[in-house]
């Protein structure tokens, strides 16, 4: 099936190497130049290979020399190197390695066959395995999954494991976590400067820590539980700066849809996604979290955001680890700098069945829709829900089709049920989701965002259509093969749920 494109009609996305995606003002050194595009909402997208910027001079201080983005810098440290650039390959020091249900028996069967059935992993402080994605279910596999890790955990003597040995009633288990890249966030394994690695190629969510977090492959996680090294090539860096003001409709969900949308799915293959600019630097750190763990969806080795006062104090309780945060040089080289203007976005949804067949919330006002979901990694924080609340509150409706929601975490179900939302006269999610008609908040975990057995909670096993705050929308992705998925934010979710059709926010807020 041949997917059309859809590109806002707006000038907001500029390039300044001249790559721009959408009628568009090129910025350059602060120079505004007017840029034609080769692209229209009409026809496919014509997609406009980024050129490099100018290479610096070297000066005899060798300064610029040595000047290095935030990616650079993590991997020069790991690497006991004094610097390193774009395209080496070097072999990195892992400072954390986090493997799930579905790829730890993998990478604990190549470990064991590469190092032997009695071998020791490098550090048994350093390996965090979390269960998360095929829990509650009845299917003997996906059970034997499980097992499988809580069987090396235990032999291994692993501090970090996060078991579930109860699962008819999640909350008689307090190891158990949930989604496993919001859960490394809320137990303090993010921090600056450092390098995780995890069998999951959302693990890119940590760059929100102004780490280097990036996912690997079974096999190379099996060589790290064994070592504690990986051999890495240095991405280069694409720089995106967003500037304006966050209109009060938008949710980060939008901006990197829109990204996403613009520069294509290869748009950052194996480059770094720096993001920064006044509208990152007011960002929580759960927004900033949903910006990188959607880089990859655009081909990225990985995102990250320069820690700061926000970030530390996100950390505060979490972790008593030592970090050292790093920060891009003012002459570093980046491949490739986007300027985004923020207050002129209007929300967005990625249509089937690409993350990048993107197109404005009321251009697709005519879409009936079957369900709602509301969660994963991406779009199942407390502050996702928060936004859901108070949507659904703002409208004083019912949903029209069925809506799901499945906290990330165990701590995301509790605030669910437990905090207040901001203008509500004190009622808590879970009221507002009941009045509302929403199904009942599910236990916490991956659920239907990949899929899963037949068994999983809200799974899409025929062939509908569904709004969700998850990231992919392949075919087949979230259950059915023939189901279409419409990635939105929070808002739009909630919106379209009021009225069984994609809705733009804005006609609630």
């Amino acid at each position: 099936m041949e997917v059309a494109a859809t590109i806002p009609r707006s000038s907001l996305f500029a390039s300044s190497s001249g790559s721009l995606f959408s009628t568009g003002v090129l910025f350059s050194r602060g120079v505004r130049k007017p840029l034609k595009v080769g692209a229209t909402n009409s026809g496919p997208r014509a997609v406009v290979a980024p050129n490099k910027t100018s290479t610096p001079k070297k000066t005899s201080t060798g300064s610029l020399k040595h000047a290095m983005t935030i990616t650079e810098k993590i991997l020069a440290h790991a690497s006991e190197r004094e610097h390193v650039s774009a395209g080496e390959n070097i072999w990195v020091k892992a400072d954390v390695l986090m493997t799930h249900d579905v790829c730890g028996p993998g990478t604990i069967g190549i470990f064991k066959r590469e190092f032997g059935v009695d071998a020791k992993v490098w550090d048994r402080e350093k390996i965090v395995i979390i269960p998360d994605h095929y829990i509650f279910t009845e299917d003997e596999r996906a059970n034997r999954n499980v097992d499988i890790i809580r069987e090396f955990a235990q032999e291994q003597n692993i501090k970090y494991f996060y078991d579930i040995t109860d699962r008819s009633n999640f909350k008689l288990n307090p190891d158990y976590k949930g989604v496993c890249h919001v859960a490394l966030a809320q137990e303090g394994h993010c921090r600056p400067g450092e390098v995780l690695f995890g069998t999951d190629s959302h693990t890119c969510n940590a760059g929100a820590f102004g780490q280097f977090a990036t996912g690997i492959g079974n096999t190379d996680a099996g060589f790290v539980m064994g070592t504690g090294k990986l051999l890495v090539k240095v991405p280069p860096t694409l720089r995106f700066i967003l500037d304006g003001e966050m209109p009060n409709y938008l949710l980060a969900k939008d901006l990197i849809l829109q990204i996403i949308g613009e520069i294509s799915m290869s748009g950052a293959t194996y480059k770094a996604m720096e993001f920064m600019g006044p509208v990152v630097e007011k960002m929580t750190m759960e927004e900033r979290m949903t910006l990188c763990n959607m880089v990859v969806e655009a081909g990225a080795k990985n995102g990250v955001v320069a820690a700061d006062t926000v970030t530390f104090k996100y950390l505060e309780g979490k972790t008593d680890a030592p970090y050292e945060p790093v920060y891009s040089d003012g002459s570093a080289r980046f491949l490739n700098e986007y300027q985004l203007n923020v207050s002129k976005l209007e929300p967005v949804v990625a249509k089937p069945h690409s993350p990048d067949n993107f197109g404005l919330a009321r251009e697709c006002k005519d879409v009936k829709i079957d369900r709602v979901y509301i969660g994963s990694c991406t779009g199942g924080k407390t502050e996702d829900f928060l936004d859901t609340a108070k949507l659904l509150h703002a409208s004083g409706q019912r949903v029209k089709v069925p809506t799901f929601l499945v906290p990330a975490t165990q701590k995301v179900w509790m605030d669910v049920y437990t905090l207040p939302v901001p203008g509500t006269n004190g009622k808590t999610c879970a009221q507002i989701f009941e009045e509302a008609g929403c199904d009942t908040p599910a236990s916490p975990s991956c659920a239907a965002c990949l899929g899963g057995p037949q068994d999983t909670y809200a799974r899409m096993n025929e062939p509908q259509v569904c709004v969700s705050t998850t990231n992919r929308n392949f075919p087949g992705r979230m259950g059915h093969r023939d189901a279409q998925i419409y990635l939105a934010s929070p808002y739009t979710a909630a919106a379209s749920a009021l009225t069984g059709f994609i809705t733009d926010p804005r006609n609630f807020l």
